[in-house]
């Protein structure tokens, strides 16, 4: 319940932390409140029981969260849906939406120090690469492969 109200307030006062980092602080202070509560009221209170419970929750909010609120799928079909007929031609999709769409993610790569623009070409900065190296890391630990969704070659 906090999460969301966070989120409202981050907007409204163009804070500058990203989504994500007010999702963790929302979490952390969520928590640290239900454990004050747990232990006031609850006359047995069992911390780690509470706290599975408590983070099962918080991995169904975040995965919720994350699926709509960078999903290009998503805003794609959004914007098929807000549409009068709800259809457009591929090609409208394409030409018009998927730029848009991609144009606001590498302004958040830019607004976050990753990527950095020289003329019309995008460069990873040192940070943005030391990022890569760690996603790329954390791929292979989870036998991540290539998903093959954004491979337009075939």
């Amino acid at each position: 319940m906090l999460a969301p109200v966070l989120q409202s307030v981050a907007r409204a006062r163009a804070w500058s932390l990203a989504p994500v980092i007010v999702l963790a602080i929302t979490a952390v202070v969520s928590h640290v409140i239900g454990v004050l509560f747990g232990v006031l009221i609850v006359p047995q209170f069992r911390y780690w029981d509470a706290a599975s419970i408590f983070s099962f929750g918080v991995m169904g909010y975040v995965f919720a969260f994350g699926a709509v609120s960078k999903s290009v799928s998503l805003d794609i079909l959004l914007g098929l849906a807000e549409r009068p007929d709800r259809t457009a031609p591929l090609s409208d999709v394409v030409e018009r939406q998927v730029p848009a769409l991609f144009q606001g993610r590498t302004g958040i790569l830019i607004d976050g120090g990753l990527v950095e623009q020289i003329d019309s070409r995008f460069a990873a900065t040192a940070a943005g690469q030391i990022m890569a190296s760690r996603i790329g890391r954390l791929r292979r630990a989870f036998g991540i492969g290539d998903t093959g969704l954004y491979d337009f070659g075939e």
